[in-house]
């Protein structure tokens, strides 16, 4: 039988833990003696408890994962969105660009976070394109709240409103959604957290406003072009847009969308090529980045 006592790791502190061990432990294998109930909302007391349940995991207390997932999610749920859907929208405008990518590889995610962040980066939307990507984005906002200050994860390619609750519980400081749910405005906006919907009409948009949405996305920007956003500002030139799709790393085409009014650009696969990705060649992304960022400037 495995014992763990409280002098070591301080569990008087963390009563709600040890609830969920023994719940998701089998009983038989772990006894957990002589607690006090105090609930903490102490983000090293949990994370020293986790290395202590993961030095476990190799014993026949086969359980343990499952509450290591939980404790992990439960930290992560003390520091969800750090940043209000205002400062959001503000970077957005600030900065211009959105890099966006996906990766099933956590270590290779974070190297790709790191350098658009050495680049001046301060927004990167992670999209939900692969199974457990969930739990990619984990790691990554856990990564970025410990080691990138500055940067506004958000995650992309969200269709319900279930998605959406599931990336915000995990940290997500924006949504992106290729299009217009209004089920997904609701729990975004329950939370605060900026959303920005996928439309292709100036009457979606407009409900879209109607819905708190702050930056509206048209999806696929290389289909209706900057004409489209040069046509919406005409009306409703309160309208802050972000177009994804059909945006390069060419000046001209940058020049298009910017001069037409577009608040800041999505951009993805022109960003991190596949010789970036694959060739791991971090310090190429980074000069992109800088690259891009000083063109965007000179056309805002």
């Amino acid at each position: 039988m495995e014992f763990i006592n409280k002098m070591s790791i301080g569990l008087k502190e963390i009563n709600e833990s040890i609830y969920w061990i023994n719940l998701l432990s089998d009983t038989d294998y772990i006894e957990i003696n002589d607690y006090e109930s105090h609930i903490t909302d102490d983000e090293e007391v949990l994370k020293k408890f986790i290395s202590i349940v993961k030095s476990l995991k190799s014993s026949r207390c086969y359980h343990f994962s499952k509450a290591i997932i939980h404790y992990e999610i439960l930290i992560v749920n003390l520091i969800m969105a750090r940043f209000t859907r205002i400062q959001v929208a503000q970077t957005m405008e600030s900065t211009g660009l959105v890099p966006l990518f996906y990766d099933s590889d956590v270590e290779l995610s974070k190297q790709l976070v790191k350098a658009c962040y050495d680049g001046g980066a301060r927004l990167l939307e992670f999209t939900n394109r692969g199974d457990f990507a969930n739990e990619v984005f984990r790691d990554l906002s856990l990564y970025c709240n410990a080691e990138l200050p500055e940067m506004i994860l958000g995650v992309g390619s969200i269709t319900d409103a279930a998605s959406a609750s599931i990336y915000m519980s995990l940290g997500a400081n924006f949504i992106v959604t290729p299009l217009f749910r209004e089920d997904v405005a609701i729990v975004c906006n329950r939370r605060k957290v900026l959303w920005s919907p996928g439309c292709g009409s100036i009457t979606e948009i407009a409900k879209a406003e109607e819905l708190g949405c702050e930056v509206v996305k048209i999806f696929p920007g290389g289909i209706y072009g900057p004409g489209m956003i040069k046509a919406i500002k005409a009306p409703q030139p309160w309208t802050s847009i972000m177009p994804t799709g059909g945006v390069s790393m060419d000046e001209e085409n940058l020049k298009g969308w910017f001069e037409a009014g577009a608040t800041c650009v999505g951009m993805g696969s022109k960003l991190f090529t596949k010789d970036i990705v694959s060739g791991r060649k971090f310090e190429q992304l980074t000069e992109n980045v800088q690259t891009v960022l000083a063109v965007i400037k000179k056309y805002k």
